[in-house]
C-alpha cells in the first residue's frame, strides 16, 4: 500500500505504508544513529514529531521492551529506508511494524531517506503530512501542514503525580522535575544509590523543598524550553536554598532561562549518537547522544554567573554549563544514552560527589 510524505515546501516523498494506518501532521526531523531505534521511538523529547533515520535498515534486532525509555512510543510517526521484516535477536518479541501496529504510529518505509535528510539539513526542520491518499490539489493540506504547532508537550508526558522509584540503598534523595525523563537517566542515578522522587513539571518550590532532597535534577523533554514559564519560575525560587542540582537536554536549557540567559532553535537540531563535545576543562573531546532542537544562546551566558563547560565541536554552540557560587551544572548532551555511547556518563558521578559535598 502507497504512504505519502508532504512536506510543508510542498515537496512530495512516496513510499510504502508500515505500522498503523491513518494521517498525522508534524514536525519532521532526523536523527544519524545507527542503533537504538527503539529507545529513539519512546524518547518523550520527540512528541510532536516524526522522526527520520538515516541508517537504512531498521529493525533488524526487532522490539525488546526491556530496552524502551518509556511506556509507549512518543514520535507521532516514524520513516524508514528499509523496515526489518525479519529481525534476529534472541531477545525480539516482535516486529518494528507489528509494535507500530500496537501502539497506533504510522511507518513509512521505501523513500529516499538522504534525499529527505538533505532537504532538512539545506531547509531546515519543517512539517509534514503523513497520509494514505495524496489529494490533486495540496493547497489545503499544505494550509494545515503550515499552521500545526507543537503545544504544550511537556505537560502531556510529565508525571500526573507524584512518584517513587527507589534504589537497593538508597543514600541519596533525588527530586526529579520530570519534563519527559528518560528511564536509563533513573537506572543510572538508582544504580549509585538514590531514591528518585519524580515531581510533575508543574510542581512548585515549595513540593520540592518539602522532599527534602539532597540533589535537584531537571530531566530532558519536548518542545520550546520558554513555553515552560512555570517551571522556569520554581527553578529560580529554588535556587536561593543551593540545593546540588543538574540539568540534562530541556533541564540544562530551562535552568539557562531561569538564569537570564537566552535560547534559541537550531536549523535542524542535534539528533544522533555521533556528536563530539569538547571539555572546555580539560580540552578532552568526547562522543556524545543528542535529541534537541534548541540551544542556549552561549553569547547570552553572563560568565559573572556561569562558564561554558561543554561546546559542540561541529557548530560551536554551548553543550554544557557550570554555575558559578552555587553548586549546579547542566549539559545539553545526554551521558545516559541506554544505546550508546556512555563516554559522559561519569557526568552523574559529578552529581554525587555534589551532593556529599552539600551534606559536609
Amino acid at each position: 500500500m502507497k504512504r505519502y510524505l508532504v512536506l510543508e515546501n510542498g515537496k512530495v516523498f512516496e513510499g510504502e505504508a508500515f505500522g498503523a494506518s491513518g494521517d498525522v501532521i508534524a514536525e519532521i526531523v532526523f536523527t544519524t544513529a545507527m542503533t537504538g531505534y527503539l529507545e529513539t521511538l519512546t524518547d518523550k523529547s520527540y512528541k510532536g514529531q516524526a522522526v527520520v533515520q538515516t541508517f537504512p535498515l531498521i529493525g533488524n534486532y526487532g522490539v525488546i521492551t526491556e530496552d524502551r525509555e518509556g511506556e509507549v512510543p512518543s514520535v507521532s510517526a516514524y520513516i524508514v529506508r528499509e523496515a526489518c521484516e525479519e529481525p534476529s535477536n534472541f531477545r525480539c518479541e516482535m516486529t518494528l511494524d507489528e509494535y507500530l501496529k500496537k501502539n497506533n504510529i504510522p511507518g513509512l518505509k521505501g523513500i529516499d531517506t538522504r534525499a529527505l535528510t538533505r532537504v532538512l539539513r539545506e531547509s531546515g526542520v519543517m512539517n509534514g503530512m503523513i497520509t494514505d491518499t495524496l489529494p490533486d490539489d495540496l493547497t489545503d493540506a499544505l494550509k494545515a501542514i503550515s499552521e500545526y504547532r507543537i503545544k504544550d508537550p511537556v505537560a502531556e508526558v510529565t508525571v500526573p503525580s507524584v512518584q517513587e522509584r527507589s534504589s537497593e540503598e538508597n543514600k541519596y534523595t533525588v527530586a526529579m522535575i520530570d519534563c519527559g525523563i528518560k528511564e536509563n537517566i533513573i537506572r543510572c542515578l538508582n544504580a549509585r544509590g538514590c531514591k528518585v522522587i519524580l515531581f510533575p513539571a508543574s510542581c512548585s518550590c515549595q513540593d520540592i523543598v518539602n522532599a527534602k532532597p539532597d540533589g535537584l535534577f531537571i530531566s530532558n523533554g519536548p518542545g520550546d524550553p520558554e513555553d515552560n514559564v512555570a517551571t522556569i519560575k520554581t527553578l529560580q525560587d529554588i535556587a536561593e536554598y543551593r540545593i546540588p542540582t543538574m540539568g540534562i537536554c530541556l533541564g540544562h536549557q530551562l535552568l539557562a532561562l531561569a538564569n537570564g540567559f537566552k535560547t534559541t532553535k537550531l536549523k535542524y537540531g542535534h539528533r544522533g549518537t555521533n556528536h563530539p563535545v569538547k571539555d572546555l576543562v580539560t580540552g578532552r573531546v568526547f562522543i556524545s547522544s543528542q535529541n534537541h532542537g534548541y540551544a542556549v544562546v552561549g553569547p547570552s551566558v553572563d560568565p559573572a554567573v556561569a562558564e561554558e563547560l561543554f561546546i559542540n565541536v561541529n557548530d560551536g554552540t554551548n553543550e554544557g554549563l557550570l554555575y558559578k557560587g552555587r553548586p549546579q551544572f547542566s549539559v545539553q548532551f545526554h551521558p545516559e544514552a541506554c544505546g550508546g555511547p556512555k563516554d559522559t556518563e561519569f557526568l552523574f558521578d559529578r552529581f554525587i560527589e555534589m551532593m556529599e559535598e552539600g551534606r559536609g
